[in-house]
């Protein structure tokens, strides 16, 4: 049975900065894909977004993805998700994305710059570790994956999306409408992406369809005008982080000297 649902956000609203944005996904047409999104909840699923995150990270920057062969404490953390997109037919992994949010400490991105005062106060979340399979599928699993990380901004009342691109992927970005935060195209580098120089881009979350309208995007129909159920984005929180501390303190249990 279909559920109507809206998803709204409210954040600086009040401020007069703009309208809230309202997504009503009760009459829009449904469109099913060849595989899932999802929020990683268990171990196992976390080892297979690091295995396709290895794996992409592999083809373009080798040296930094020697240290992606593990999950990371970021994966872990309470402000933070991991998506992973399965296919359907053999479960194989094809794309993930993590996604922090400012709820509880600043972005990964904060370690190497100072936000300006205009983001300053926002609520944020960054988008890291994407990675893909090099394929024709793998192109839209990741078109995918940027829609679930603007559905869990809107869900979650966030103001501004904020990526690091390192060239020529800051294009894509581009395209997507995201805006300098430093202006000039600057490519800075950052420690959390191998000290690797990337601009740092950010998206409103709240004027998005006004803005892709007026564009015109070629996207606006799949971001806005249709339904995806395949991608399920409810987690209950800490879920992952619970499992590992849990698994760690049986652990520890086990080792611990008789008396």
């Amino acid at each position: 049975m279909k559920q109507d649902h809206t998803i709204s956000t409210s954040s600086q609203a009040a401020a007069g900065n703009f309208i809230p944005l309202s997504l009503s996904t009760a009459a829009l047409p449904e469109q099913r894909l060849p595989f899932t999104i999802r929020i990683v909840n268990d171990e196992q699923a976390l080892q297979k977004a690091v295995g396709i995150r290895h794996a992409a990270y592999s083809r373009h920057l080798p040296e930094l993805a020697q240290n992606l062969l593990r999950f990371e404490q970021a994966d872990l953390a309470q402000d933070t998700i991991v998506l992973l997109a399965e296919s359907k037919l053999d479960g194989s992994s094809l794309g993930t994305m993590r996604i922090q949010t400012n709820s509880f400490q600043s972005l990964g991105l904060e370690q190497s710059v100072t936000l300006p005062d205009w983001l300053q106060g926002c609520s944020l979340a960054e988008a890291t570790r994407l990675g893909v399979i090099s394929s024709q599928i793998g192109k839209i699993v990741k078109t995918l994956l940027f829609k679930a990380y603007f559905l869990y901004c809107v869900e979650h009342g966030i103001d501004w999306m904020v990526i690091t691109a390192r060239s020529p992927l800051d294009r894509q970005y581009d395209a997507l409408l995201f805006q300098d935060v430093f202006g000039g195209s600057e490519f800075i580098p950052m420690l959390h992406v191998g000290n690797l120089p990337h601009r740092v881009m950010a998206f409103e979350v709240a004027t998005a369809r006004e803005r892709w309208a007026a564009a015109g995007h070629p996207l606006f129909g799949l971001m806005f005008e249709m339904q995806h159920p395949d991608l399920i984005l409810e987690q209950p929180p800490n879920v992952l982080a619970d499992q590992f501390e849990l698994r760690d303190s049986q652990a520890g249990e086990r080792e611990a000297p008789l008396k």
